[in-house]
């Protein structure tokens, strides 16, 4: 693992990147946009191939350098409402997508690529792309918290063995990138060859608290909140009563029905960051866009759990690690008893001191690595690095994941064989260092541990 803090860099080359964005939401596309906004700053051309509305990426950079390709090239989780995953619907809209037409994708991407004469590929995080770069000759790098296989294991073990496939598949095509950039909050990622942190990647403010209340009428003696669950249907209707009076709450998303008047609908293309730095606290679920953003302009969470979306133990335990979140439970949103959440969250002081620069850390490695710098030189086979993962932790790892069998051995299922020995050792005792998990090991081997905490005594099967 390498860890890179520098700025970006000059080069004396013009370079063309082809930026494949998730079709999940939109919190891949707002931190594509940091990443790409430094790399046309330092004049280079990027295609980027996204879902996404058009403004996202327009309202940060207005430059002939920046061409958008509409296109889906995977379908992310299928959610029924903004806090229901459907595990089964997730894994067959996939097949669909990019199973089903696997063939004419490759064909179709090896050929535009290099119609573009691409330099490097980037994916946040569309598996496929990284096969198709390979198919077309070029380099690949990935970006991002966490990756598709990750989250799809947990769908298999709902849905079935017979997806697993599914799983393989994106793995294998993981493993043709040259290496990942791996942001904080991040999920075990065994495909992965080599990989490099970076600090968090968030957007920068246009404007100040004080702008943005003006803007919108309102003072500053008023608390005001943020509701925000992304761009799935809500499904439930907003009350008067449910804020406590001084109150006001900005509503994103897709609350169509009347609102209250203490509910204020924002526009569709109403730039998140400014409005949440001009807030006191938001209500919404875990994303890496809304915890990456609240961390860096410190605004406390009160956040809503979401079922089979394994990336969100992390970035919840890496939120509540710089008290930044408050937990509500369901019936509590939904019923509208939302006070004693928003005076807890207001009470909280967030202490993220962290770095915020990660979208020019990483332009400055793609841009690297485009030039032909080679960076994965320290590599780590994929199911060394899930070793790894899972018995050191992410910084912020939360003791309810379940990580199966069967994708813990990715070395069989990818056929990388790391080459280490039989474990010998019978038991391990954990030991804390902060938020960090440890193992203090009596033979030097790796053994996977999965919830364990500080003081257990871990008994080899």
């Amino acid at each position: 693992m390498m860890t890179i803090e520098d700025g970006l860099s000059a080069s004396l080359n013009h370079l063309v990147f082809a930026y494949y964005v998730s079709g999940h939401g939109f919190g891949h596309a707002t931190r594509v946009v940091e990443v790409v906004r430094h790399l046309i700053l330092a004049g280079h051309d990027v295609h980027v191939v996204t879902g996404a509305p058009d403004f996202v990426f327009t309202t940060e950079i207005q430059s002939p350098r920046l061409f958008l390709r509409k296109l889906v090239l995977d379908c992310g989780a299928v959610q029924t409402d903004a806090l229901t995953v459907d595990p089964i619907a997730s894994l067959e809209k996939y097949s669909e997508t990019v199973v089903a037409p696997r063939a004419s994708i490759l064909a179709t991407e090896v050929e535009w690529l290099n119609s573009i004469k691409a330099d490097l590929v980037v994916t946040d995080v569309v598996s496929v792309a990284c096969r198709a770069a390979a198919d077309a000759g070029i380099r690949s790098v990935c970006i991002g918290n966490f990756s598709w296989d990750y989250i799809y294991a947990e769908y298999v073990m709902a849905a079935g063995s017979h997806h697993k496939s599914i799983i393989s598949q994106i793995a294998e095509d993981y493993s043709h990138c040259e290496f990942l950039i791996r942001l904080p909050g991040y999920c075990p990622m065994p495909a992965f060859r080599a990989i490099i942190d970076v600090p968090l990647v968030v957007r920068r403010l246009h404007k100040s608290r004080k702008e943005v209340r003006s803007e919108l009428g309102i003072s500053e003696d008023v608390k005001l909140v943020i509701l925000n669950f992304g761009g799935q249907p809500a499904g439930w209707k907003l009350k008067e009563e449910y804020l406590p009076p001084g109150w006001l709450c900005l509503v994103c998303g897709a609350f169509e029905q009347e609102l209250p008047p203490n509910f204020i609908k924002l526009p569709k293309d109403a730039y998140t960051p400014d409005v949440m730095a001009a807030s006191d606290c938001m209500i919404g679920k875990i994303g890496y866009g809304t915890v990456s953003e609240a961390l860096a302009y410190k605004l406390p969470v009160v956040y809503v759990r979401r079922d089979y979306f394994n990336e969100e133990p992390f970035l919840r335990n890496m939120l509540e690690y710089y008290q930044g979140g408050v937990e509500m439970t369901k019936r509590d949103l939904f019923a509208g008893h939302w006070r004693q959440y928003l005076e807890r969250a207001t009470s909280l002081k967030p202490n993220y001191d962290g770095g915020v620069n990660g979208g020019q850390v990483s332009a400055r490695i793609l841009q690297d690595a485009a030039d032909g710098n080679n960076y994965a030189s320290a590599k780590l086979i994929g199911a060394q690095r899930l070793r790894d993962d899972i018995v050191l932790g992410s910084q912020f790892r939360g003791r309810d994941v379940s990580i199966p069998e069967w994708y813990a051995s990715a070395e069989v299922e990818l056929s990388l064989g790391t080459g280490s020995h039989t474990i010998s050792t019978a038991r391990v005792e954990i030991h804390a260092r902060g938020r960090n998990r440890a193992l203090r090991l009596d033979d030097g081997c790796l053994i996977i541990v999965i919830g364990a905490w500080p003081g257990d005594v871990v008994e080899r099967l």
